[in-house]
């Protein structure tokens, strides 16, 4: 160290003079320096990109292009678009509505520099970890990003976004900026503005808008998907709780007395849902169908759909969708009659047919006019299945013989100790009592079933043929009658494993997927897995065939091009509902016909045929019709007592008829 004693470094680290941890933690005055070098080059950072990025030219939303569906043979469905959107200058905007959206969004809005660094830190923050991106933004913000970006949630578009705000807010008046959100803001029901969404939520002009009504429109700034309360009981309470906080916002703000706020404590309740008259029929449940799948496999939006450009080639067959309309129009014709018999009011079908070799939505019906009624009753999940869930029961029966071949009758094994006889011959003929009583409409066998088995088995199994957990109801001792509320389109899908030898492909309905010509990622065609044995499949599938033959013979038609392999309801489950679920059947090998009697006496489980003999290619579909009764804006659904006539069964003669007519039609 001889001739640098005393002489003082540019930088003093490590510390001189300084022993042990002390001598390595920077000083204050180190700490500042670095601090301050820190945001200079950041600011100088900032000032380069501030340079380099320009304006954009604004995105011609209105111009843009359509979406387009098309049927599975490449003919187009219906072209959705282009962007529902009307400008509007501000005067033709309620001060009240302005400052809904301002209380809402932005209260700084007329007073910030149009940009917020400690909202775009959060978002970059949230990007890089994996959060939730959104929120954060000023007004000015969103304003670029619905005008000159495009929606994908990146840092580099957050910087753009950043950037251009200042940018924008530097040479555009705050009135400016205000009427270029108002008109390029996604309110949801397919309106970008505040002209359209006035349109789609009241049926009114922007003009005519009160403060309550205004207050909702600014809630469904925050998302039309959770907040649209047209579109579910958790959308409608989330929808209130930020009308009544919006509008006590104002208050807070100054923006709103608090003698105005107290004239409104009635929810402005919106127009019903619709959809646009090119959806009109069943066009509005397929493109409904379509859309679930597509956001639920590529993350897209209800708002990024509607910006159009989009070509969605779907699994729908056209001929099979208009022969299944018109099976249920004829039928409905001909059985139900509100005007003579009040039990016939209020009557709701719905259907679906799903292609058992690969999970293809192939028809479904929804309802008498999507644009009239709104609801798809071909996926709805609030009509119990009734004694069409059966099936299950006896499958998880089956199974459990080949899983577990030396299980105890209440389906655990008995390792190290001596099998009980007794439950080991009741779980031996199990099925065959089973089978009985899926013919005679008996319930008690299933309950005892379910209660030595174990619910749990049997729902694991729906679930793994298709059904979803949340659809299915509480695990209670009359869970195995089918207290469960799944939709016609995941019942067709669930009874193909039955038709397609134990192997599933969950449903789908969307085949190829593009966006100005890209193919967009993230749309899968799901993969097959086996859930039954192929033998437990056939013998499931020999049991609903004679079912099936039971109930066409009930109400006078008949299995036009095979016989048909059948789940359906009873006037016995006392529910509110009646179903049929038709597919081709895979192979009848023999149970016998009661227990303890016939061929199959004793034998419990035999392997049937190979998988696919006598089953048909796969190609026709598994077809799930239910019916029941829903007054508009009832919570509960009426019951089926003397709907279509007494001799109806409850009703329950009604979707075999449908499905009959749907199979003979040309």
């Amino acid at each position: 160290m001889k001739g640098t004693k005393g002489r003082r470094r540019f930088i003093d680290y490590p510390r001189q003079g300084r022993e042990g941890l002390r001598r390595w933690l920077p000083s204050w005055r180190q700490w500042l320096s670095a601090v301050a070098l820190g945001v200079a080059g950041l600011a100088g950072l900032l000032a380069v990109v501030y340079a380099k990025v320009d304006i954009p030219s604004e995105n011609a939303l209105a111009g843009q292009e359509a979406t387009v569906y098309y049927w599975a043979d490449g003919s187009q469905m219906v072209s959705v678009g282009a962007v529902n959107r009307q400008n509007v200058t501000l005067d033709k905007v309620p001060d009240s509505v302005e400052n809904s959206v301002i209380s809402a969004e932005n209260a700084t809005f007329y007073s910030d520099p149009g940009v917020s660094l400690q909202g775009i830190g959060r978002a970059v923050v949230a990007m890089v970890s994996g959060g939730d991106t959104q929120g954060g933004s000023t007004i000015t913000q969103q304003f670029v990003k619905n005008t000159y970006l495009s929606q994908d949630q990146t840092v580099t578009r957050k910087v753009k976004e950043f950037v251009i705000a200042l940018k924008v807010s530097n040479q555009k008046s705050k009135r400016e900026i205000l009427r270029g959100y108002l008109n390029t803001s996604w309110f949801g029901r397919g309106s970008y503005g505040i002209q359209a969404a006035a349109h789609a939520y009241y049926g009114i002009d922007a003009a005519k808008l009160n403060p309550s009504q205004g207050a909702l429109l600014a809630a469904l700034l925050k998302g039309s998907e959770q907040y649209d309360p047209g579109l579910s009981k958790a959308n409608h309470a989330r929808a209130v709780a930020r009308w009544k906080w919006i509008l006590d916002r104002q208050v807070d703000t100054g923006k709103m007395s608090a003698q105005e706020r107290a004239k409104y404590r009635t929810f402005p309740e919106p127009r019903a849902l619709s959809k646009p008259t090119s959806q009109a029929g069943q066009t509005g449940y397929l493109v409904d169908v379509a859309n679930k799948f597509i956001k639920a496999d590529t993350g897209l939006t209800d708002k990024d759909l509607a910006r159009g450009g989009y070509r969605i080639h779907t699994t729908f067959d056209k001929k099979r969708t208009h022969r299944l309309e018109k099976a249920v129009t004829d039928v409905r014709r001909d059985t139900i009659d509100p005007k003579r018999r009040t039990a016939d009011k209020f009557v709701e079908f719905g259907a679906a047919s799903v292609r058992p070799k690969d999970g293809a939505i192939v028809a479904l019906y929804g309802g008498a006019d999507a644009t009239k009624h709104f609801s798809n009753n071909a996926d709805t999940t609030a009509v119990p299945i009734g004694s069409a869930f059966k099936p299950f029961v006896l499958a998880a029966a089956l199974q459990q013989q080949v899983d577990e071949p030396s299980a105890s009758g209440d389906g655990t094994a008995t390792a190290g100790a001596e099998p009980d006889p007794s439950r080991a011959a009741a779980a031996k003929t199990r099925p065959l009592v089973l089978r009985w009583a899926l013919l005679k409409g008996r319930n008690p066998p299933f309950v005892q079933a379910g209660q030595e088995m174990g619910l749990e088995r049997i729902r694991d199994l729906a679930v793994a043929s298709g059904l979803r957990k949340e659809s299915l109801a509480r695990l209670e001792q009359t869970f195995p009658l089918g207290t469960s509320a799944p939709s016609a389109v995941r019942m067709a899908s669930a009874y193909t494993t039955f038709a397609n030898g134990g192997l599933h492909t969950d449903p789908y309905a969307v085949s190829a997927l593009t966006h100005d010509g890209r193919p967009v990622p993230g749309l899968r065609r799901p993969a097959s897995h086996q859930v039954l044995d192929a033998g437990v499949a056939q013998q499931v599938s020999g049991a609903l065939e004679e079912r099936g033959r039971q109930a066409l013979k009930a109400q006078g038609g008949t299995a036009a091009r095979q016989p048909v392999a059948a789940g359906l309801t009873e006037p016995g489950d006392r529910m509110k509902s009646a179903w049929f679920i038709g597919s081709p059947p895979a192979g009848v090998p023999d149970l016998g016909t009661e227990p303890g009697t016939g061929p199959g006496s004793g034998g419990g489980f035999r392997p049937g045929r190979p998988p696919g003999e006598g089953a048909g290619d796969g190609n026709e579909p598994t077809t799930a019709v239910t019916m029941f009764r829903n007054k508009p804006g009832a919570p509960e659904l009426l019951p089926m007592q003397d709907v279509g006539g007494a001799a109806s069964g409850l009703g329950t003669t009604i979707p075999p008829q449908i499905w009959s007519a749907y199979q003979q039609a040309p």
